[in-house]
């Protein structure tokens, strides 16, 4: 006989009941304990039907329950499109609860399912969800598929679903009291309207910099915003509770379309933004191919089989290169793709996540964390490219102060050039002045032959010292023209708050400025009339010598009484005529350390006046700024 150890059968018993529980399902109790509970492994089986024929009755047949099958994954997944997907749960709702109970599905782009929900009288009552049908049918206004619990059914219930869907999707169940359904679906859609407004606003902003810089880079990248925003509005129902309401056939593709635009429009941004054409030809060859493969299999999907639309891996394509791209560029030392991969980072982590799920192969169950997981890192995508975009314009602004100081040095060496050309001709005048003045005796006794030489030689010299004359005023002229440049680039609209003060330092320059332009036509009393004055107490400030009046330089202009350091009132004007108005108060605010309701207080009188003398100061040029501050004294 066989001896069998006690260890071997507690062995054997563990194992039959881990097969048990693996076959049997898990039956999970309605109770107030628990605000919600969501459905994965052992709590949900299944059934895959091949067709459409199988009704409630077949199904919940005593007979067919041992064809259902217990899920081995986290959450189940619809991956045939052909196929009916039969689910079933067991609740034990014979626990007294004071909570009315609902279910809800979590994926929004299942097209239909049928809920047979157990009746007191072993029955069956069906309600119909999905996206296929209208908004308004459903009990609940949110973007989830939800169906009310009876609470009257004190036993344990077996409700059964039945789904069919043209795209594969995740089967998220979850049971939820109504007080806590209502709660997270407002901060749920609270937390909705801040990303899509993260959207918008990075959108707007975009397009601001379009019309200050008109750069074909910043359209692409608000096209690509708004197509993930539409494309994330399509995977969370958003678009079909506010956009599509009555035309339920757009859930079928209109996910398509979005993930389209997005990943056309990413691509050209990332080609733009990283320079490819110049900085990676090859990669750009590439890039250029892959967006015409992309287009050629979109317009596949849309006209020869949208099925095709659910093939979501190609993104990975037009991702990768892009990613690849950015490596290449930043390998070669340029800065602003840097913040570009941090950003791609961020996208194809989220994407990674997205697509595991998708692919059923996400060893976690699929929770509200993981499901929104590639909404967070599209959000820390644009912020971060958003820092690439700035970091390029830095570039720019670098390279053009370059290209400046370059022009400078290039006319410094012009007026070099120019002065050795001088000082060379001078030293042959003298040597052969020198020459003549030795040959002075030879020239005496042939004085007469050589009368014609000499008054000749004396054309030559007055010749030479008329061109000495002239290169005189040459380099007069350049060296004014190098002060004009100099003064000019200050000038520049991109100009800070630092060279800015290298023309207008302090408050007397100001002033001195001011006083020139105020009393450019003369001195007039404003009490009497009287045009007679003399110095005031304050700097550059006038006293009618007939009434005493006195008059500082800011009286009766814009000026008055402003309480913030004059030069940096000055630049104030000057910010606002070299940009037209654009600039806000909260970028001026950030340059001279003001605060931004004075700086909306100057900035909105300014412009009042910039719009009454729109005409004056169209071709005023780099001058417009002090005409814009005459004038305003002349209107004050």
């Amino acid at each position: 006989m066989y001896k069998v150890y006690p260890g071997f059968l507690c062995l054997v018993f563990l194992l039959g009941c881990s097969l048990t529980l693996v076959k049997a399902q898990v039956i999970v109790p309605v109770t107030d304990t628990a605000k919600q509970h969501v459905f994965n492994y052992g709590e949900i089986q299944y059934y895959v039907e091949d067709g459409n024929r199988l009704n409630i009755s077949q199904i919940s047949n005593p007979a067919f329950s041992g064809k259902f099958k217990s899920n081995l994954n986290p959450t189940p997944q619809l991956k045939n499109i052909n196929a009916t997907y039969w689910y079933r749960i067991t609740l034990n709702q014979s626990i007294a609860t004071k909570n009315n109970w609902i279910l809800e599905f979590f994926d929004q782009t299942i097209d239909s399912i049928t809920v047979y929900s157990p009746t007191a009288y072993n029955r069956y009552t069906v309600t119909q969800l999905g996206s296929n049908r209208p908004f308004a049918d459903r009990l609940y206004r949110h973007k989830n598929f939800g169906l009310n619990l009876n609470n009257d059914l004190k036993k344990q219930n077996v409700y059964y679903f039945r789904l069919r869907s043209n795209q594969s999707a995740n089967v998220i169940i979850v049971l939820r009291s109504v007080n806590w359904f209502i709660s997270y679906a407002l901060d749920e859609y609270f937390f909705f309207g801040i990303f899509y407004g993260m959207i918008l606003v990075f959108g707007l902003y975009n397009f601001m910099m379009f019309i200050a810089m008109r750069q074909r880079q910043y359209l692409y990248y608000i096209v690509y915003n708004l197509s993930i925003g539409l494309y994330e509005m399509c995977t969370d129902g958003i678009a079909y509770q506010y956009l599509w309401q009555m035309a339920p056939a757009w859930n079928h593709y209109a996910y398509g379309i979005a993930l389209f635009l997005a990943s056309i429009f990413a691509t050209l941004f990332a080609q733009s933004l990283l320079n490819l054409k110049v900085n990676a030809p090859r990669f750009n060859n590439i890039v250029n191919g892959i967006l015409i493969s992309r287009c050629i299999f979109f317009l596949a999907c849309l006209f020869i089989n949208r099925a095709w639309f659910e093939y979501k891996i190609v993104e990975f394509i037009p991702l990768s290169f892009s990613y690849a791209a950015g490596c290449y560029i930043l390998h070669k030392g340029y800065r602003p793709a840097r913040f570009f991969l941090i950003g791609y980072s961020f996208l194809f982590f989220g994407f990674v996540i997205k697509t595991l799920i998708a692919l059923n192969i996400w060893w976690l169950p699929v929770t509200a964390l993981n499901f929104y997981s590639l909404s967070f890192c599209f959000i820390m995508e644009m912020l971060f490219i958003t820092f690439a975009i700035g970091d390029r314009l830095r570039l720019f602004k670098r390279e053009k102060d370059q290209a400046q100081e370059r022009m400078i040095k290039q006319l410094q060496k012009n007026e070099e050039l120019k002065d050795m050309l001088n000082k060379r001709l001078e030293e042959q005048v003298a040597v052969r002045t020198q020459e003549i003045m030795a040959q002075s005796s030879v020239i005496a006794i042939q004085n007469t032959e050589l009368t014609q030489v000499n008054k000749l030689l004396q054309q030559q010299a007055e010749e030479i010292s008329r061109m000495n004359v002239i290169l005189e005023k040459d380099n007069l002229l350049l060296h004014n023209d190098i002060e004009k440049v100099t003064h000019d680039r200050v000038m520049l609209t991109d100009v800070d708050f630092e060279e800015f003060s290298r023309i207008y330092p302090d408050k007397e320059t100001c002033f001195k400025f001011m006083a020139e332009i105020k009393w450019v036509n003369g001195y007039t009393c404003k009490k009497c009339a009287n045009d007679h004055y003399g110095n005031g107490h304050q700097p550059y400030s006038r006293r009618c010598s007939k009434c005493g009046y006195e008059e500082s330089v800011i009286a009766h202009t814009i000026l008055q009484n402003t309480r913030i350091p004059i030069n940096k009132a000055f630049y104030i004007i000057f910010l606002m005529y070299s940009t037209k108005g654009q600039i806000s108060s909260h970028k001026l605010s950030e340059i001279l350390s003001i605060r931004q309701s004075t700086c909306w207080a100057y900035s909105t009188r300014i412009k009042k006046i910039m719009e009454g003398m729109k005409k004056g100061l169209r071709n005023a040029g780099s001058k417009g700024w002090s005409k814009l501050v005459m004038e305003t004294m002349s209107t004050k």
